[in-house]
């Protein structure tokens, strides 16, 4: 089999396919959280703070020179990003819990009995009882 055939295989795989899948659709809903905790969530936050802009928070470490731009430790998008991680693992928490909920649950399956003992068993038995007694 060549590479390419195998290689084609892999890649037709059912698993390969749907992850590839989840990966696009995590990647456009990544965006819009981002978005929605950017534009939405985080400026009513930075209000009730005394209308501190998140994006803004940093600490100058070292000041632009003329050759250099300035060395800043931008805290700030670190929050903000940290906030995006809550909500995208919030919302994927919700949507596995959902996924389960919809999974019925059957009881575990009682074993089965044992099958009878065939005839030659049966017939052995006789015989060891048998030669017990005599």
């Amino acid at each position: 089999m060549s590479m390419l055939t195998e290689f084609k295989d892999f890649a037709m795989r059912g698993n390969v396919v749907d992850m590839a899948v989840g990966i696009v659709m995590g990647g456009a809903f990544g965006k819009i959280v981002s978005s929605f905790v950017a534009d939405v969530l985080m400026p009513p936050i930075g209000l009730i703070l005394g209308g501190v802009d998140f994006s803004d928070l940093a600490v100058t470490l070292s000041e632009a020179t003329a050759d250099a731009a300035a060395v800043t430790l931008k805290y700030g998008a670190f929050v903000q990003t940290l906030v995006d991680f809550l909500i995208i693992a919030f919302a994927i928490f919700m949507v596995v819990k959902a996924m389960n909920s919809l999974k019925k649950e059957e009881p575990p399956a009682e074993p089965a009995a044992p099958p009878p003992p065939s005839t030659e068993v049966v017939l052995l038995t006789e015989i060891r009882d048998a030669l017990r007694t005599s």
